[in-house]
């Protein structure tokens, strides 16, 4: 994957998508992402936490999150808004980050053929107080495919039952 010009290009083409309906409305869901409280309720999966967490919720603002494990290994990461249409779209460049938010190889977390930067792009829609959510993340290569559907199946398992 290639940064030019603040865009993101992944060469291989490798992109998961996720689509949800939660029964909540899409105000909240909209607040899971963009808020770094409730955005602290559901990230990462089921056995993991998130302590630390903040939020600059604008084009060209920046996200650092933090995800704990049980036995307090810590998974950080960072990245950039490219793109938010309020209640409806947020893209978002992603990347693995130490605990001031400086970008570290995939390798620092045992995933050495992570990219530097991956591409997530959430998409909302509201029907009859129910939110259809899709969200396709660019880059992820075919090694780490199904752990990583299952781990942001897992995280939004949580916010669906975190944020009710």
């Amino acid at each position: 994957m290639e940064t030019t010009n603040d865009k993101v290009t992944d060469t291989a083409q490798n992109t998961i998508s996720i689509e949800r309906t939660f029964d909540l409305p899409i105000n909240t869901i909209w607040k899971a992402w963009s808020e770094a409280e409730s955005f602290k309720k559901w990230w990462g999966p089921k056995e993991y936490t998130c302590p630390d967490c903040t939020i600059d919720f604008k084009v060209g603002g920046k996200y650092i999150a933090n995800m704990r494990s049980k036995d307090g290994k810590e998974n950080w990461s960072t990245g950039s808004y490219k793109e938010i249409v309020p209640q409806m779209r947020i893209v978002y460049a992603d990347s693995f980050c130490d605990s001031k938010g400086n970008i570290v190889p995939g390798s620092e977390y045992g995933m050495p053929e992570m990219p530097m930067q991956s591409l997530v792009t959430v998409e909302l829609d509201e029907v009859d107080g129910k939110t259809n959510m899709t969200l396709h993340h660019k880059g992820i290569p075919e090694k780490y495919a199904d752990d990583c559907t299952k781990g942001w199946n897992s995280c939004f398992d949580k916010m669906e039952s975190n944020l009710k």
